[in-house]
C-alpha cells in the first residue's frame, strides 16, 4: 500500500474532489497509479477513482498528455460553489440594464431605490 509521504500531491487527502481533477493533469501514468491505489487503501471515493482511472487510460491511449505546472505548488483551494438551482427573478429583472448617466430614475425597467 502507498504511503501518505509517497503521494505526487502534497494534502492529497484534505483537497476538496474539484481541486483533485484539475491537480491530477500535471501527472504521468506512474503518479495516476500511485494515487489510484491510495485512494483504494484509504477514502474509496468512487468520483475521484473514477476520474484519475478516466485520466489514466487515457493518458494510455496517448488522447492525452500531462500538462505543464507543479502538482506540488501551492494553489488556491476554493471549494465549488452550490448549485442553488435558477436565479431569483426579482434579483435579475431590474439590473438587466446599466444606469444611464449614473442616474437610476432615468433608466426604463430599473426601479430606483428609495431612501
Amino acid at each position: 500500500m502507498t504511503d501518505r509521504s509517497e503521494l505526487p500531491i502534497p494534502d492529497y487527502d484534505q483537497l476538496p474532489e474539484g481541486s483533485l481533477v484539475h491537480r491530477v493533469r500535471t501527472l504521468d501514468e506512474r503518479g495516476l497509479e500511485t494515487l489510484i491505489e491510495y485512494e483504494r487503501g484509504h477514502a474509496d471515493r468512487p468520483a475521484v477513482l473514477e476520474a484519475l482511472t478516466h485520466r489514466r487510460d487515457a493518458l494510455a491511449r496517448g488522447e492525452a498528455e500531462p500538462s505543464g505546472g507543479d502538482p506540488a505548488a501551492r494553489q488556491p483551494e476554493v471549494p465549488p460553489v452550490p448549485d442553488t438551482g435558477a436565479a431569483d427573478p426579482v434579483d435579475t429583472a431590474d439590473t438587466n440594464q446599466p444606469l444611464r448617466h449614473g442616474v437610476a430614475g432615468q433608466t426604463p425597467n430599473r426601479n430606483p431605490r428609495t431612501r
